[in-house]
């Protein structure tokens, strides 16, 4: 669209000049290159604002790179206690090769980090010299904050899988600025295409035999059409405080109209030879009026064609968002066009698969909510007659005077109790410890003296609620898992306390442990939708993640860490619900340890 809107704009601006040509004689050589010089100058300052837009369009797609979480996290990783994964890594390589697909003039997207990692689609460095050490990048740290421009970047120590020179290119990089730091975390390139220069000044002329042609500060020339004038073109011409001046070039005189641009720092040169301009002054005099006639209609037969193929596709974009308004999520547009409406028709496009997608994405997490809230109903012990017999037994135990059996059957009433709860699914913090106590009084008596056992709550945390039956499938896995399986007697400790605005329960024990690959898949098993193996059924680790994500959010759940011989530890992340029953009655002590 800004093609045919400058197309346009030509056409108009041609229209007084033919006009002023039929006036009669008396328009002379020295107003015709005024007419040319202010058309120059105009041009050179719509080329100025196109490359501007240009490179400020690149520079948001720098701030789009730099703001995303998975760039932020790669830049941020060495002072970070979690790792980039290869998911991140990913994922930051398809928002790379997106941005390089929805914008054709990028050649290729770099990010290094200040520790001298380096991610990128197209751009490897050719050998191991540290990329930190670059010119570019010490430019671009030097100058924080702005974007800074290297035309044909020449002896960098970088490749790309598309082969282009560096006489092909404009390196635009920035340097990565933590907002709360302001420390420097690292360095975006983006490789822009020199072809994108030739799109916005192709359809452009200078007068007669004239061209256009960029250099940036210091004489390097940026783009330039293939003329051999413009070698000819001297740089104390250009930094002169006139925007014109006329030089004497192979026995010629030609007009040089400059104009620089403070955002870029470069400079747009419009050269066009005088005597050629003069040679048509009496040519223009004969033929002003069939000319300015021709002109008149063939730019109103000019103006409705682009007037109608500018205005169809945007009538038709407004059709299609009206039917999505109501609820038609099955439309797209199919313009061809590759201006902006095009692309604007392709962004539509795709907002509708992302609303699409979004819609299905709720669906299935409101499906896997209800299908985890079942099953935690299901595993629910209903009769409650169970609590009767219980206590009969209990009675006459104690009759008989056998208390190990009067506290393992107390410990099962407890358990059963908890777990029903009357139907709740959040209990207070204190009930799930005594559950987990009940559960460990039952599983010792099992195994005798294979384990001792501590449970303690940090008084912060007495008012807080949780999801009922969560530690006690992590307390069974330590079990079974850790202390089972090795030698000698084991100890497990469970703890609960307030960290960093959350309520944290921790299981740790002193059992065989986990080796790396055993923790990496159990870490990569809670990632999977539908898991199955051992340990991740009913209540197992999973499940305890699921419902504690798909209740408060993805940045709670569990967190493992474990070593050979060792022993595991797992955190449940878990957000502050205080209870206001709780937090009204006087706090009482941490529990006593156990066994």
């Amino acid at each position: 669209m800004r093609s045919k809107l400058l197309f346009s704009f030509v056409l108009v601006i041609l229209l007084p000049v033919l006009t002023l040509g039929i006036l009669g004689p008396y328009i002379s050589a020295r107003t015709i290159e005024n007419e040319t010089t202010s058309h120059t100058v105009q041009l050179i300052r719509q080329v100025t604002r196109n490359i501007e837009s240009t490179v400020r369009n690149t520079e948001s797609i720098i701030s789009i790179v730099d703001a995303n979480p998975d760039v932020q996290a790669f830049m941020a990783f060495r002072g970070s206690a979690l790792p980039f994964s290869p998911q991140a890594q990913a994922a930051t390589r398809q928002l790379l090769r997106s941005i390089s697909d929805a914008h054709p003039e990028i050649a290729g997207i770099l990010i290094v980090s200040a520790d001298n990692r380096s991610l990128s689609n197209e751009i490897q460095p050719i050998t191991r010299d540290p990329l930190t050490e670059e010119s570019w990048y010490r430019k671009a740290i030097d100058n924080q904050g702005t974007v800074q421009l290297l035309p044909r970047p020449i002896g960098r120590n970088l490749r790309s899988i598309h082969e282009y020179s560096a006489d092909e290119v404009v390196s635009i990089v920035k340097a990565v600025v933590d907002p709360g730091s302001h420390q420097v975390q690292g360095v975006v390139l983006i490789d822009m295409r020199l072809k994108i220069m030739e799109e916005i000044l192709g359809d452009m002329t200078v007068g007669l035999g004239g061209f256009l042609f960029i250099v940036a500060p210091g004489g390097a020339i940026v783009y330039t059409p293939v003329n051999p004038i413009v070698y000819r073109v001297r740089d104390e011409w250009l930094d002169t405080p006139r925007t014109s001046v006329v030089r004497r070039i192979k026995g010629a005189y030609y007009q040089i109209v400059s104009q620089g641009s403070d955002y870029t720092q470069w400079k747009t040169v419009g050269v066009f030879p005088l005597n050629e301009i003069m040679s048509q002054v009496s040519t223009i005099r004969y033929y002003s009026v069939i000319i300015a006639v021709i002109t008149v209609l063939v730019a109103l037969i000019v103006a409705v064609f682009f007037s109608n193929g500018i205005a169809r596709p945007v009538i038709e974009l407004r059709s299609l968002m009206k039917e999505a308004e109501e609820g038609n999520l099955a439309v797209r547009f199919d313009g061809r066009q590759e201006d902006e409406i095009g692309h604007l028709g392709k962004s539509f496009n795709a907002m509708i698969e992302e609303v699409q997608k979004l819609i299905a994405l709720v669906y299935r997490e409101q499906q896997s909510k209800r299908e985890a809230e079942l099953r935690t109903l299901q595993e629910q012990i209903k009769p409650h007659f169970l609590y009767n017999t219980l206590d009969t037994i209990q009675w006459m135990a104690q009759e008989h005077g056998a208390q190990d059996i009067v506290q393992i059957v107390g410990a099962l009433t407890s358990l059963f109790r908890i777990a029903l709860s009357r139907g709740k699914e959040m209990i207070p913090i204190t009930d799930e410890m005594e559950h987990v106590r009940s559960y460990l009084i039952i599983q010792k008596a099992r195994y005798e003296d294979k384990f001792d056992f501590t449970l303690s709550t940090d008084e912060e945390a007495l008012s807080c609620m949780v999801l009922k039956l969560t530690v006690q499938p992590l307390v069974e896995n330590a079990i079974y898992h850790g202390i089972k399986e090795r030698r000698g007697h084991g100890s497990i400790q469970v703890e609960a306390l307030r960290r960093d605005g959350m309520l944290v329960l921790r299981v740790s024990d002193d059992g065989v442990g986990m080796t790396p690959a055993k923790l990496e898949e159990v870490r990569a098993l809670l990632t999977v939708a539908h898991p199955h193996g051992e340990g991740l059924e009913g209540y197992g680790i999973h499940n305890v993640h699921e419902r504690i994500r798909l209740s408060f959010g993805t940045q709670y759940g569990l967190r493992f860490d474990s070593a050979p011989g060792r022993g595991t530890t797992v955190e449940i992340l878990h957000p502050l619900v205080m209870s206001q029953e709780l937090s009204a009655s006087p706090k009482g002590s941490r529990l006593p340890p156990e066994g």
